[in-house]
């Protein structure tokens, strides 16, 4: 006859490795480690920039699928990161400034942090994932935490700190204008260098608790100021820096909106040579700096084992102008802006592979990050999943990404849109009830320096490619079902003032 004891003994001994069993299935599930930097474009080595030193992103790209095609649907932080992480358009999402919060137009949306929720997966944010601005807004609380994310981090570092030693183009001014810093210190002392060290805290956390999560990564760089300590300066020569050059002449062959849009900023026209490339070192220097801080994630993410069943996503909110077209920064519909870095790797994903030609968009993020953990995604999103290119390289998904700008015209506005097919671009601008066209054949003209919109041996692409993008148009301003109230014509919320003296 078996004893009390020994029975309790039997039983937990039983239960035990049920509960063992049924962890190790739930830890099979896979797991999400979303990384977004800040401004950062296609000048990496994955990407044919033999310049700029990426290891870390170039190996990325070696364990999964990178894509040369991919595009952001509008050209500026807060829109972009709002319409990623909803999978809506800008004209669905209403948000096309930097001061307007998600929920101020959609207070109902469910963002994918929150669908992560739902499926009772460990949602978290370190860093920059929507928008603040940057560096103003370093350590402070993120747009939308109480909705998207279980648990936030902010880090704020000696870039932050220090900012009185930054060297600028305008005074005190840092994040709007080019300004940069070769900096004291180590990398853990930045505020990418402390998220990074985060991130890894929580990579050994799930590796010891089995927890499934999506774990959202958001680095500060390489957006203004560039700021990185010093030995990433001393990869590069000042001297070996190349920037385009344009002139008055150039900008006579573009539509005035695009004209003004590429020479918005007066203090950064026509910079001294010297002087440009100092900038652009400085943006490469920093580009180098968020790689080995994306290494030190994605190393740890190996060393814990992790990464067997996690599915690692690579991106930036928008690219950037190098001086290409006269321009520094965004808000352009070159390619120059609307192109961004997108690799995604993982199991069951294809390795080493590049999609150099078929378009996708951001906006597809979500459909796609759902389909690959079996989650059902929102009726309402709008972008298209796609998943089957990670497994099959010949499939497509699209045959043209989309993207928007409204440019100031002073009295007027102009509202552009643009399409990225696999060789052509064609974008539209509408200032007044009048329209406006470029045309561009990455064929031959893969900087976009020949506007082809007049001529007759192009006539019937044009053409085509105008009802192409009336539909797309059409498609994308279309309200989907399931999105709840909707609130247009939101108002940004002001700055406040300074006050100098209190009042008497």
């Amino acid at each position: 006859m078996i004893s009390s004891q020994l029975k309790w003994s039997f039983l937990f001994v039983v239960t035990f490795s049920f509960w063992a069993v049924q962890s190790q299935t739930e830890n099979k599930k896979l797991n999400v480690l979303f990384i977004v930097t800040d401004d950062l474009n296609c000048d990496i080595g994955s990407y044919g920039n033999d310049q700029v030193l990426t290891p870390n992103i170039d190996q990325l790209a070696k364990n999964g699928v990178l894509f040369g095609n991919a595009h952001i649907q509008y050209p500026l932080c807060g829109p972009s990161r709002i319409s990623f992480m909803t999978g809506l358009y800008p004209d669905q999402t209403h948000v096309k400034r930097l001061r307007i919060y998600l929920r101020q137009t959609l207070p109902r949306v469910t963002t994918i942090g929150q669908r992560f929720k739902q499926e009772n997966y460990h949602a978290v944010r370190v860093g920059k994932i929507f928008h603040y601005h940057n560096p103003r807004d370093i350590g402070t609380a993120g747009h939308d935490d109480n909705y998207t994310w279980h648990q936030t981090v902010n880090p704020y570092g000696r870039d932050k700190i220090e900012e009185y030693k930054i060297n600028t183009l305008k005074k005190r001014s840092y994040g709007g204008t080019l300004s940069w810093l070769a900096a004291e210190g180590t990398d853990e002392e930045q505020t990418d260098g402390i998220g990074a060290t985060e991130t890894i805290k929580f990579l050994d956390q799930y590796a010891k608790s089995g927890e499934n999560f999506f774990l959202a990564f958001g680095l500060y760089r390489p957006h203004t100021p560039y700021v990185a300590p010093k030995k990433y300066f001393n990869l590069y020569e000042t001297d070996e820096m190349k920037v385009p050059k344009s002139n008055d002449a150039y900008l006579k062959t573009l539509p005035a909106p695009a004209a003004a849009s590429v020479r918005k900023k007066i203090e950064q026209r026509n910079l001294e040579e010297g002087l440009a490339k100092t900038i652009k070192e400085a943006y490469y220097a920093t580009t180098s700096f968020v790689d080995a801080q994306i290494g030190r994630v994605l190393d740890k993410l190996k060393a814990t084992g992790l990464d067997k069943n996690t599915i690692v996503v690579f991106t930036s909110d928008h690219g950037y102008h190098l001086g290409e077209h006269g321009h520094w920064q965004k808000q352009t519909l070159f390619d120059n802006a609307t192109r961004v870095p997108l690799i995604v790797a993982g199991p069951g994903i294809n390795k080493n592979e590049k999609i150099m030609e078929a378009p996708v968009e951001l906006v597809d993020l979500y459909p796609t990050i759902m389909d690959l953990m079996g989650f059902e995604t929102p009726a309402y999103v709008s972008g298209k999943s796609f998943a089957p290119i990670l497994k099959d390289s010949k499939a497509r998904v699209r045959k043209s990404a989309l993207t928007e700008l409204r440019v100031d015209m002073g009295k007027n506005k102009a509202q552009g849109y643009s399409i990225k097919t696999s060789r052509y671009r064609l974008t539209q601008w509408e200032e007044n009830g009048k329209f406006e066209y470029e045309l561009y054949d990455h064929k031959y003209d893969k900087k976009e320096l020949r506007n082809l919109a007049q001529s007759g041996n192009y006539k019937k692409i044009k053409d085509s490619l105008t009802n192409v993008i009336k539909h797309r148009i059409a498609e994308a301003r279309i309200q989907p079902d399931g999105l709840g109230p909707v609130n247009s014509n939101q108002k940004e919320w002001s700055e406040p003032k300074t006050v100098h003296s209190m009042p008497k």
